[in-house]
């Protein structure tokens, strides 16, 4: 299984507002959407096939293909990514600066297409259920 990535999605308070960030970030560079960190994951190669997953109100709700990793201006590093929000199960996260390394086996399952309109549960509640293991 591939590694993957999670990131808190700063400044979207809902998946609907991150799909729709990335998306015309997407129409304006081809697609894609390349996130500027300080430094490249150690662990890049293993990354190949792997996700970046967006933390929004603590908890892990969506995912991006993510494409590879670029060098930037400065010595920095660009996560490329598709321009795409695929909703998840949610799953709690707490926040952390930067990104963090998600194993494959500890990734969240994808909702499919539904999820963006509104026929899920909020994210906050439906992550609250599943750590009382009630879903």
């Amino acid at each position: 299984m591939p590694l993957h990535l999670t990131k808190i999605a700063f400044g979207c308070p809902s998946l609907p507002y991150l799909a729709e960030r990335l998306a015309l970030r997407g129409r304006e560079n081809g697609g894609v959407v390349r996130l500027t960190t300080r430094y490249c994951p150690k662990r890049a190669a293993e990354m190949a096939g792997g996700s970046l997953y967006w933390i929004i109100a603590h908890h892990i709700v969506a995912r991006s293909p993510l494409i590879g990793f670029e060098p930037a201006e400065g010595g920095k590093t660009h996560i490329v990514i598709e321009a795409a929000a695929i909703a998840v199960r949610p799953h709690p996260r707490r926040a952390h600066q930067g990104w963090r390394y998600l194993a494959g086996n500890d990734a969240p399952v994808d909702l499919g297409n539904h999820a963006l309109a509104g026929d899920t549960l909020p994210a906050a509640l439906e992550g609250e259920l599943a750590a009382l293991g009630l879903i």
